[in-house]
């Protein structure tokens, strides 16, 4: 099935291409791509292994409807609604280290029981990320730091000495994070 696209069109699939982290989606594009440039199905099949009747399907829905992204769903939570809000309020407030733990919360609290890899699709899909912690001063005090940035700026506009710095703590006595 041979496609005919404009170079700007051809510009923007290369964009998406580059910027989508679906490796189907990719799959996709790249044998539109492949196909516009005169590429058979046989040998598109053969570079993307894939089967030829994937390619076939993947050109006729691109031709049809533009379709890159597939439309499968996913499956139904396993959680209640009401069960979800309880957890998404609990995880609100309680910071956990590994997703097992979380886990191990819903089987304890719900009788429900999920795999890492579904927990985190679950935690995904209701708006959660994993951030790695961060070193934050152990007694910070945002009023003393702001007088001390003032105080620090009056002293940089009115020296006529040069200001140095100078650093006493040694490394093995900086903060330790808790991540691991």
């Amino acid at each position: 099935m041979k496609i005919i696209l404009t170079p700007h069109h051809k510009q923007q699939l290369e964009e998406m291409h580059d910027s989508t982290r679906d490796g189907r989606v990719r799959d996709r594009i790249k044998a539109v791509l492949l196909a516009s440039e005169g590429w058979s199905q046989a040998m598109i099949s053969q570079a993307l292994r894939i089967h030829e009747s994937t390619v076939a399907r993947h050109l006729s829905d691109y031709v049809l409807s533009e379709k890159l992204k597939p439309e499968n769903g996913g499956s139904q939570s396993r959680l209640s609604a009401g069960q979800t809000m309880q957890l998404i309020e609990h995880l609100a407030e309680e910071t956990y280290v590994h997703t097992l733990q979380i886990v191990a919360y819903v089987q304890a609290g719900f009788g429900i029981r999920y795999t890492v890899a579904g927990m985190n699709k679950w935690l995904h899909h209701h708006g959660f990320s994993y951030k790695k912690p961060k070193g934050v001063p152990h007694k910070f005090d945002p009023e003393m730091q702001q007088a001390f940035i003032e105080h620090y700026n009056e002293t940089l506009r009115n020296s006529e000495d040069p200001v140095l710095f100078m650093d006493a703590v040694h490394p093995t006595q900086s903060t330790k994070l808790s991540w691991s």
